[in-house]
């Protein structure tokens, strides 16, 4: 059957193709996708092509699909799977598969015939093998494409970890009760983490959120609030970092700095900062993936010694954490809605992902089977004058605080232009 799909052909080489899936084999699925939220990484896969981990080196004649943060519908299922997937059920999939053999290897990087941003796919047999076709049995498809960014941000507090003087001991995750920072993080991924840090099993006590954006910042203050976060026992309070604010986030500890500190910005100042203010034993976890293969930035080896502070990053997350993500979606526990900014159809996700860095705001969500241009939400009710589509859309998103829903979702999935 055809599929249409965003392939990469090279570097910078990015296009909307119409072309056949091959024949489904027995260990196979072919599956619909609904929702695609664009990431980063995939803007960064563009630039790079075939010189990112995750691209083969042939894609100029065998191109890949693009999009990872996806969830759809199971149209297909193989003789080998039948009995344990079922036609018509939901399903999102964890795309890292952490392969032993091929450990970069990944829907929406790595495969002809799967990745999100797509109408069909074909979902090869590793993918069952390794227990990474998930179930989702949530009301929107949209949460279950946000549960792969989520993950992520489960997999960095996860990789957190802190030490014992004397034993030769990590002890994993985030440290709970203490002090935390999140730099530059009020975009998509950084309000994600603080949904988690406020709502996890494993809290902070102080939670410190710093951006050199003021709008961003009273946004996100706007979604999580310190009277809320207060009612939970955690002290929450958003600073603007744009000057020097090292002495004003220590005087916030009392001058022991922080415990766990999380960067979501590529900037040397933003990775210096954080250094400086770790406390003892204090775990800087750089979340924001660089372009730049040179990238550094400087680091107190003075306090590495005698204070035991330490650095880790993370590159996604794995299948337990898209587990417990899409559990925390289910019980109401968090909610990544806030992190979407802008819809569109299948037809604008080339010039979205081409252009993703210059675009404002925060994840941008593809209804792969639509046609719509990319529109952010606090647009709606301004086109809204002259398009009764977006009138009803403003109206169905005023309701909700101004962000998306699911009756958002329905109404989009009932009433917009099929591609």
């Amino acid at each position: 059957m055809k599929t249409k799909g965003l392939r990469l052909h090279g570097k910078n080489d990015l296009r909307l193709d119409e072309f056949d899936l091959p024949k489904l084999k027995e260990d196979e699925i072919l599956a619909r996708v609904v929702t695609d939220s664009i990431c980063m990484s995939t803007y960064k896969t563009v630039l790079q092509g075939s010189e990112h981990k995750r691209v083969p080196s042939d894609i100029a004649e065998n191109p890949v699909m693009m999009g990872h943060e996806f969830c759809g519908e199971l149209i297909k299922v193989g003789a080998k799977w039948q009995g344990k997937y079922e036609v018509g059920s939901k399903f999102t999939i964890q795309t890292a598969l952490n392969q032993k053999h091929d450990p970069f290897a990944a829907p929406g990087f790595s495969y002809r015939y799967i990745g999100g941003t797509s109408t069909y796919v074909i979902i090869p047999n590793e993918v069952m093998e390794l227990d990474c076709l998930l179930r989702f049995d949530g009301e929107a498809y949209f949460h279950g494409s946000m549960s792969e960014p989520m993950s992520c941000i489960i997999g960095a507090f996860h990789a957190s970890y802190h030490t014992r003087q004397g034993e030769y001991v990590h002890d994993m995750g985030i440290r709970e009760g203490g002090a935390m920072a999140i730099i530059g993080g009020t975009g998509p991924m950084g309000l994600g983490a603080i949904d988690y840090a406020l709502h996890c099993g494993r809290r902070p006590k102080l939670l410190v959120v710093t951006d050199i954006d003021e709008s961003r910042l009273r946004r996100a203050q706007a979604i999580y609030t310190p009277e809320d976060a207060r009612e939970d026992g955690i002290e929450l309070v958003y600073l603007n970092t744009h000057g020097d604010s090292k002495q004003e986030m220590m005087a916030l500890t009392n001058g022991d700095g922080y415990d766990d500190v999380m960067v979501f910005a590529q900037v040397k100042q933003a990775v210096e900062l954080s250094d400086s203010v770790l406390g003892k034993d204090g775990c800087l976890n750089f979340f924001a993936g660089p372009t730049d293969t040179a990238f550094a930035a400087d680091m107190n080896f003075y306090n590495v010694h005698y204070s035991a502070t330490h650095v880790v990053g993370t590159t996604g997350g794995n299948k337990d954490d898209m587990k417990e993500a899409l559990v925390l979606m289910r019980d109401g526990a968090i909610n990544p809605t806030a992190m979407i900014t802008h819809v569109g159809g299948l037809d604008c996700a080339v010039e979205t992902t081409r252009n993703l860095a210059n675009i404002a705001g925060g994840k941008k969500l593809i209804y792969t089977q639509k046609s719509m241009p990319l529109t952010a939400i606090a647009d709606f009710e301004k086109l809204g004058k002259v398009d009764p589509f977006f009138a009803e859309l403003a109206i169905i998103t005023r309701s909700n605080n101004g962000m998306w829903s699911a009756q958002a979702e329905k109404y989009i999935i009932e009433n917009a232009k099929e591609i």
